[in-house]
Order: structure tokens, then C-alpha cells, then sequence
């Protein structure tokens, strides 16, 4: 792998999302599966708006699962760039 070649933000962003939508999707149905481990009160504390369990309240959950993904991607990427560009060059 080329060290010196940046990292798309679009294709990490939506990478992110998407990992993170899934994971959401994937702790909703063990919750359903095993109701003894609560981590729905996990889900209530970090994703604003969601309520256990309604149609609407999941499709906002995935969807701030999705933004949590893109917003590390907005983070990462740069920094990772920029310490690329200044790290990266000695190899």
C-alpha cells in the first residue's frame, strides 16, 4: 500500500456509517432475543430521540448510527491525512 496516499473521506464515511447502522440493527435484535441484558438503555443514552422500541424510533436509531459513522469520518480522515503527510514521509 502506497503510505503516502490519502484516505477518502466519502468511502470511510460511508464505510462507518454503515458498520455502525448495522451493529445498531444486529444489538436491537439481541436485545429482542435476550430482553435480559438491556442494552436498549445504551442506545437511549447515546442516540437522541430514541424510544424503546416503536418502527420510527429504529429507523432514527439507524439513521444517527449511520451520522455517528460519517462524523468519525470527518474527524479521522484529516487527522489521519495531515499525520500521514508529516509522519508518513520517513519510511
Amino acid at each position: 500500500m502506497d503510505i503516502t496516499k490519502p484516505l477518502n473521506i466519502k468511502v470511510i464515511g460511508i464505510s462507518l456509517g454503515s458498520f455502525l447502522s448495522i451493529t445498531f440493527i444486529l444489538c436491537v435484535v439481541y436485545d429482542l432475543i435476550f430482553p435480559e441484558a438491556a442494552m436498549y438503555q445504551s442506545w437511549i443514552r447515546l442516540l437522541p430521540g430514541f424510544k424503546w422500541l416503536t418502527l420510527g424510533s429504529f429507523f432514527l436509531g439507524m439513521i444517527e448510527s449511520f451520522l455517528y459513522g460519517i462524523y468519525i469520518a470527518l474527524v479521522f480522515v484529516p487527522l489521519y491525512n495531515l499525520f500521514n503527510g508529516l509522519v508518513g514521509k520517513d519510511d
